[in-house]
Parts: structure tokens; C-alpha cells; sequence
């Protein structure tokens, strides 16, 4: 068995909770799933699941549900974000997952006692007064005033999400773990190694590469035509620049439904701060304290380079008409009225292959020669550690910093990275991704040892040392093995759970509507 990633993580959470999923689903102002006997979701629905259609208003719970769940945990992340990372899809997943759970119960004859029913009511905070014990007279009021259902009709919907959490305990019943593949699960998490490494990239040397000759230059051109055509294709954006100005702004915003004497308002305002300006007032100073543009006032209306597409026609044609220097009169856009100052222009540039022919290959030339740099500085330290100094002796890290891979910032020096434990499960290196050579030698290696090569790891040149080395034995398994099998159960119950929804919505009809969902989604922001 594999380790927990995170999608069987993810599948985890849906096991242990998908009692939680039911009750949000037919909590308080839900209409639960409607029987329509078709197809295809109504306008009303985001999806049927066999002719049940799960009611746009649950999907709308569920997301908001999501969204205030994803807040409390810190990541108050915007609803357009969690949409291009998939979110509304897993919502919408779990909601179906929901309903082919019940229904597979159904059919299975699974149905929750009495007692049960009883107990899970009793246990629900909304019926309970506010010294925590359940009222007939509550439950009764809440049913009507806010989960709009009389209690018969309650208490059917809840026998069926208890059904399918037993149905759910029905497939997870069969997740029977033996001995030797909890046996094979130590192998390969006892299995353990860390490193010390440094990398040696072709930027760090750069600046030692001198300009080629003439000469130099010319050979290399001859044999890098073709190298030199796709660079040139690839970096034409930097070559053929339209016409740019950098920019500042006041703006006086004006609601789209403003009247015409608002509208004179925020112009003669306009007319009135450009008058400061001509008097000598800094136009920084008077976007910071008059701008209504929040994203830019701060910055002294700071816009950065701009180029002409990008604007409103009325308000480009006005600002690229300008001398760098000067400002506009007061230009309506759909947003209000600007001021805008241009600080500086520069000219459209449209360059020709052959125009920078000689630039390209001189820049090609040194990485080249930065490259070859590079990987003789890696032998060289490679060498150094197998006489016996270590990568870290080699390329310290000053005392109480960490290096600059581990902050995040431009490494412009070889240094020495402690990684992690890991294991043989993955091609990743911690701190250092994914690099299946490296981890093949890492695990090959009997105990602590400089790694008899260089690696090659995306542009760097990756020389490495085991300096732990931790291999399964028998005591070590016996110390784990019921914390193995724990994990080994749990990974077993997420596959055959995925393995029984697949099943079900195979032999079944779920249709979604998309446009339900962005209806939702629209409207939410």
C-alpha cells in the first residue's frame, strides 16, 4: 500500500465525514433531493443523480458551507481562486457522492433503527435549549421555522443519510489488511535516508564568463542558428514592444448609475485638482490624498508601464498624445474621471532576427560557457568531498541562517542543504524536487557516503553526501506494526470507497448543469 497522498487524504475526510456531508445537505432551509424521475437537471438543479435532482439550493449551501470552512482555517481565499482550482467540482462531487450512497442503500435494504433515529435527533444542538437538553416543543419549532419540514418528512430524510453512512460501513468492512502487506508497507517506510547537497547553477557563474571575440562569436553563430532562430522565437515579445508610458492617476469615481449633475460634480472636482497641479502641487501628493482609486492612491496613483491596449480608447488616445512631464484634462471613462500624468514614454520597438542576431548569440555563448563553469565546479567539490570534506566543511551557511534555497531567494552560491527523512517511495528529494537519479544512488548506498556522481536536477548540477541511513529490521517493524496496519487499513478503505463510487456512477445516470452551478457561482462573486 501506498502512502496517504493527498487525494486519498482528501477521500479520507470524505469516509469519516460523510455523515457531516447528509446533515449540511438537509440542514437548516434545505429542500433536500427532489424526485423528478428524470434525466436531465431542471434549471432549478445542478445535477440528477438516476432521476433525483440534487436542488441548486444545496449546492449553494454546500459552497458557501466550503467557503466559511476554508476562512476559519486562515485561508480566506477569493471564490474566483477556489473555482480554477476545482473547488466547486469537489462540492459538487461530494453532493453526488452523497446521493448514490443513499440510494445504494435503498436498494440494499439498509435501513437504521428506532433507537438510532432517535439518539441522532436527541444529539442535534439546533433542538436544544440553552441548558443543552433536547425539547420536543424546539424541535418541533425549528423544523417548522427553519428547516421548513414537518417532522415526518425529517425524520424520513435522516433515516436515509443513516442509511447510507451504514452503507458506507457495509464497503469499509472489507478493508482486510494482512500480515505481509503491512510487512511491505515497513519496508518501504522503514526504508530512510537524508542528505546534504549543493547545487552549482549556471547563473551563480555567469558573471565570470568574459564577452566572446569576434571570432569566438562568429564560430559559435555557425554551429547555434538553429538554437539562436528559437530563442528569438521564443522571447519575441521582448523584441517587438509596443509603444508604453509610465503612468500616474487621480480618479473621481462615478457610479454607473449616476445622474448628470453627479456626473458635473465629479468633473468640475477634476477640473478643480488639476488647477492644484498647475499651481505646483505635486501630482503624487494629490492622488495620495484625493485619488479614489484605492488600488494605486497609496503609491502616489502609480500605474507602472501601460501600454495603449490595455486602457479605454478615450482615455488612451489622451495620455499617449502627451509629452513625458505633462498631464491630461480631466477624461470620462466608464469608471469616472481621470487625471493622468505620464512620467516617462518609450517607443515601440519592432526588432528583426537579424537585428539581434549578435546580442542573442553572445548571450547563448555564456550560458554555455556559465553551464560548463558550473559542472566543473561540481567535480571539483565532488572530488573535494571524497578526499574527505564534507559539503558542508565546503559551503557553510553562516551561523543562524538558512540558505538561501530554503528562503525562498536567488542562490548565488553553492551551498550545503540538510534535508528532511525520506523515503524510497517517490522520486522527490526534500528542498529539492523531483529527481529519481539521485534518489535511486541515495537508496542504493549502504550507510553514510558522498554519492560517486553529480546530478543533474532541471539546470543544476547537484553534488550529494548520505549522512543518515535508516534501514528496516525486525524490531523496528515490530514497534510499528500496529500503527502500520492502522494505515494500511485506512488507505485500503479510501480504495475501495473511490472503487465504489466509480461503480455506482458507472452502472448509474448523473448529468450535471453547469450552468446552475455558474448561475451560483456568478451571482457569489
Amino acid at each position: 500500500m501506498d502512502g496517504l497522498n493527498p487525494r486519498k487524504v482528501f477521500s479520507l475526510l470524505f469516509i469519516i465525514g460523510i455523515a457531516v456531508v447528509f446533515t449540511l445537505q438537509f440542514g437548516p432551509g434545505s429542500n433536500g433531493f427532489a424526485d423528478t424521475g428524470s434525466a436531465a437537471p431542471t434549471a432549478s438543479a445542478v445535477a440528477t443523480v438516476n432521476g433525483k435532482e440534487i436542488p441548486l439550493r444545496d449546492f449553494s449551501m454546500a459552497w458557501s458551507r466550503q467557503m466559511n470552512f476554508l476562512r476559519s482555517q486562515g485561508n480566506p481565499i477569493p471564490e474566483s481562486v477556489a473555482r480554477q482550482f476545482g473547488l466547486d467540482k469537489q462540492v459538487l462531487d461530494r453532493l453526488v457522492n452523497a446521493e448514490l450512497l443513499a440510494q445504494s442503500a435503498e436498494r440494499h435494504g439498509i435501513t437504521p433503527s428506532d433507537e438510532e433515529l432517535r439518539k441522532l435527533i436527541h444529539e442535534n444542538t439546533d433542538f436544544h435549549t440553552k441548558e443543552g437538553a433536547f425539547d420536543f416543543a424546539r424541535y418541533q419549532q425549528v423544523l417548522r421555522d427553519f428547516y421548513r419540514r414537518t417532522p415526518q418528512e425529517y425524520e424520513q430524510e435522516l433515516r436515509r443519510q443513516m442509511a447510507a453512512q451504514k452503507m458506507m460501513d457495509v464497503v469499509r468492512t472489507g478493508a482486510v489488511v494482512s500480515d505481509d502487506e503491512v510487512r511491505a508497507r515497513y519496508e518501504k517506510e522503514g526504508n530512510q535516508a537524508k542528505l546534504v547537497f549543493a547545487r552549482f547553477l549556471p547563473t551563480m557563474y555567469a558573471d565570470k564568463v568574459p564577452a566572446p571575440t569576434a571570432a569566438q562569436l562568429a564560430e559559435f553563430q555557425k554551429g547555434h542558428e538553429k538554437e539562436i532562430a528559437d530563442y528569438y522565437s521564443a522571447n519575441a515579445f521582448v523584441y517587438n514592444v509596443p509603444e508604453r508610458i509610465h503612468a500616474r492617476q487621480i480618479l473621481v469615481k462615478v457610479a454607473p448609475d449616476a445622474t448628470a449633475e453627479q456626473k458635473a460634480q465629479a468633473k468640475a472636482k477634476a477640473e478643480g485638482l488639476r488647477k492644484e497641479l498647475e499651481g505646483g502641487k505635486d501630482f503624487a501628493t494629490v492622488a495620495k490624498e484625493s485619488s479614489d482609486d484605492d488600488a494605486t492612491k497609496l503609491k502616489g496613483g502609480d500605474l507602472g508601464w501601460v501600454e495603449r491596449t490595455t486602457w479605454d480608447p478615450a482615455l488612451a488616445n489622451a495620455a499617449f498624445a502627451l509629452k513625458a512631464g505633462e498631464v491630461t484634462q480631466p477624461v470620462e471613462s466608464a469608471l469616472g474621471v481621470h487625471l493622468v500624468k505620464v512620467e516617462e514614454k518609450k517607443e515601440a520597438q519592432n526588432k528583426k532576427l537579424e537585428d539581434v542576431k549578435g546580442e542573442i548569440a553572445t548571450s547563448l555563448y555564456k550560458q554555455e560557457q556559465a553551464k560548463g563553469l558550473a559542472k566543473a565546479e561540481a567535480d571539483k567539490a565532488l572530488a573535494a568531498a571524497k578526499a574527505g570534506k564534507s559539503l558542508k566543511e565546503q559551503f557553510p551557511v553562516p551561523a543562524g541562517q538558512q540558505p538561501a534555497l530554503l528562503r525562498f531567494e536567488a542562490e548565488t552560491k553553492p551551498e550545503a542543504v540538510e534535508t528532511d527523512s525520506f523515503t524510497a517511495q517517490g522520486d522527490s528529494v526534500p528542498h529539492l524536487g523531483p529527481a529519481p537519479g539521485l534518489v535511486k544512488a541515495t537508496f542504493e548506498a549502504k550507510g553514510p557516503a558522498v554519492l560517486d556522481e553529480v546530478f543533474t536536477v532541471g539546470e543544476a548540477n547537484v553534488v550529494a553526501q548520505v549522512v543518515e541511513r535508516e534501514k528496516p529490521d525486525t524490531a523496528g517493524f515490530d514497534k510499528r506494526k500496529e500503527e502500520l496496519r492502522t494505515q494500511a487499513r485506512q488507505a485500503k478503505q479510501i480504495e475501495l470507497t473511490e472503487s465504489f463510487l466509480k461503480s455506482l456512477k458507472k452502472s448509474g445516470n448523473v448529468v450535471t448543469n453547469t450552468e446552475a452551478i455558474d448561475s451560483v457561482l456568478g451571482s457569489a462573486g
